[in-house]
C-alpha cells in the first residue's frame, strides 16, 4: 500500500484502508494482513474487528471473515438471505454463493403450484414444506427458498440452488413461526431506520476546519476572517482530535502562542453511532455548541453544531411513522382527555402486555407512562423536543391487570431550558403512584 510522502497515519488506520481497499468478496485472514501491512497480529486483529463494527467486513459460516459492501442506511429495512439464516436458525442446503443477495419479500406456499408462481418473483424467498416441485419452480423463477418442519432438498433441487447461485435453506420451525421472524426483523429494522444517528447529520471531517497543535493563535485570527467561525477542533499529525479551541481560550494570549497551549484539552466527543437524541441531551447538559464525531482512536470524523442537532430532529419528526417503539405501544392504548379544572389526564387499563410474570404492572411500563404523559403536558405550553434528564419516583402501589387508571400530569416550573412536573397516578379513589420528573427542552431556533 502506497502513501503519499504528506501524509500521515497510524498502523491502525493503514490497515483499515487496505481493508477497504479489496474487492469486495476478498478473504481477509489476521496472519496475512499483519504480514501485508508489516504489523503485529494483534494490531491487525484489532482493526478486523473495527471494521466489522463499521460494516466493512462480516464473518460468515463455513466462509470465514470477507470484505463486504457496506449498507446504506437507507436501506436499512431489506434483509439478506445469510441474515435469514441466522434468524430462523436455519442450515444452507445449497446456493451458498447467493447468500449476500438481499430478500425483496418472502411468500407463503400454502396454495396451489399453479396459483403460487403468482406470487414469486426474483429476489422473493418461498417458503414452503415438503414439495419439491414447489422448489424447483421457485428457483427457476428467481427465487430463494426456505423449507420448514427440518425437511431437506434433493440432490437436483440442491445442484439447481448452486448453479442459479440462489439459497436454499432448511430450517426446524413450522411456516407460522418462521414467517413471524422474519416479519419480526423487517419490524425492527424499520424501528433502527426512524432513529437518526450522528452520522447522518455531521459535517464531515473532509469538510470540517480544524487547526493542528502546533499553529499559532494567529492562525486562529486568520482561520477566524476566513470562514466567519470562531470554534475549531484541533487535531494532531494523526488527525486525532487532542483539543478544542474557542475564543474564550485565545482571549488575552499572544499571536505567536501555540493553540495546544491554549486549546481545551480532552474534549467531549461522540460517536458517528451515537443517537442525535442522547447527542442533543449532552450538548445541554454540558451547554456546549459543537461537539466533535471520533471513532474509537480519536480519530477525527466530524462535527456537529447545535444548529446541526435542531434540524434533524425537526426533519426526523416529519417523516412518516414507521415502526412503533414499546414508548409509542405503551401510551397508544391511553386516551387524552381534560378535567373539570381544565387539566390534561390519560386513563387507560393494565393489559397483559403491561404486567410482570406475577400479574401486577411492569414498574418499568409505569414509569414510562408517567414520563410520557409529564412530556405530553410540557408539550402543550411550550413547543419543542424533549429530553428526560431526571426522575424521583415517592411509591408504586401494585396494579392487576384490567384495573383502569387515570394519570394526572401537573406542570410546576417551566424556564427555557428545563420543565419540572408533578405526576400522580390514580385507581378509582386510590393514589397509586406519585413522581416528579425534570425534562431538558431543546429550543427549535
Amino acid at each position: 500500500m502506497e502513501l503519499t510522502p504528506q501524509e500521515t497515519v497510524t498502523k491502525h488506520e493503514q490497515i483499515l484502508r487496505y481493508i477497504g481497499a479489496l474487492a469486495v468478496g476478498s478473504k481477509i485472514s489476521v496472519r496475512k494482513i499483519a504480514k501485508d501491512v508489516g504489523v503485529s497480529e494483534g494490531t491487525a486483529y484489532r482493526a478486523i474487528k473495527d471494521a466489522e463494527a463499521s460494516g466493512l467486513v462480516a464473518t460468515k459460516e463455513r466462509i470465514g471473515t470477507v470484505r463486504i459492501e457496506p449498507k446504506a442506511r437507507n436501506n436499512i429495512d431489506k434483509l439478506t438471505f445469510a441474515e435469514v439464516v441466522n434468524i430462523v436458525d436455519g442450515a444452507v442446503l445449497g446456493g451458498a454463493e447467493g447468500l449476500d443477495k438481499t430478500l425483496g419479500k418472502f411468500v407463503i406456499g400454502a396454495m396451489q403450484l399453479e396459483a403460487m408462481v403468482k406470487y414469486i418473483d426474483a429476489g422473493s424467498l418461498l417458503i414452503v414444506g415438503n414439495r419439491e416441485r414447489a422448489h424447483a419452480t421457485a428457483l427457476e423463477l428467481g427465487a430463494g427458498v426456505l423449507i420448514t418442519g427440518g425437511f431437506g432438498a434433493s440432490p437436483a433441487v440442491r445442484k439447481q440452488a448452486d448453479e442459479l447461485a440462489l439459497p436454499i435453506i432448511s430450517s426446524s420451525y413450522d411456516t407460522f413461526t418462521v414467517a413471524s421472524l422474519i416479519n419480526r426483523a423487517i419490524y425492527d429494522r424499520l424501528i433502527k431506520k426512524k432513529i437518526l444517528l450522528v452520522e447522518d447529520i455531521m459535517t464531515p471531517s473532509s469538510e470540517t476546519d480544524m487547526l493542528k497543535g502546533h499553529m499559532t493563535v494567529s492562525d486562529w485570527n486568520a482561520t477566524v476572517e476566513r470562514t466567519g467561525h470562531s470554534r475549531f477542533p484541533v487535531v494532531d499529525d494523526y488527525h486525532r482530535l487532542i483539543g478544542m479551541v474557542t475564543s474564550k481560550d485565545v482571549v488575552g494570549a499572544s499571536p505567536g502562542e501555540r493553540i495546544d497551549k491554549v486549546m481545551t484539552k480532552n474534549p467531549i466527543t461522540v460517536g458517528a453511532r451515537t443517537s442525535v437524541a442522547s447527542a442533543a441531551h449532552m450538548m445541554v447538559w454540558e451547554g456546549i455548541e459543537q461537539l466533535p464525531v471520533t471513532d474509537s482512536a480519536r480519530k477525527l470524523l466530524g462535527i456537529i453544531s447545535r444548529q446541526d442537532v435542531l434540524k434533524g430532529m425537526q426533519f426526523i419528526q416529519k417523516q412518516p411513522q414507521i415502526g412503533e417503539t414499546i414508548e409509542d405501544l405503551i401510551l397508544a392504548s391511553f386516551e387524552e382527555e381534560r378535567e373539570a379544572d381544565g387539566r390534561i389526564a390519560f386513563r387507560g387499563t393494565i393489559t397483559p402486555q403491561m404486567t410482570s410474570s406475577f400479574g401486577t404492572v411492569s414498574e418499568g411500563v409505569l414509569t414510562t407512562l408517567m414520563s410520557q404523559a409529564s412530556f405530553r403536558a410540557i408539550k402543550l405550553v411550550k413547543k419543542g423536543d424533549l429530553v428526560l434528564d431526571s426522575m424521583s419516583t415517592f411509591f408504586l402501589k401494585p396494579l392487576q391487570i384490567d384495573n383502569e387508571i387515570v394519570i394526572r400530569p401537573q406542570l410546576i416550573e417551566l424556564s427555557r431550558k428545563f420543565g419540572k412536573v408533578d405526576v400522580e397516578v390514580h385507581h378509582g379513589a386510590s393514589l397509586v403512584a406519585k413522581a416528579i420528573l425534570t425534562a431538558q427542552l431543546i429550543d427549535q431556533m
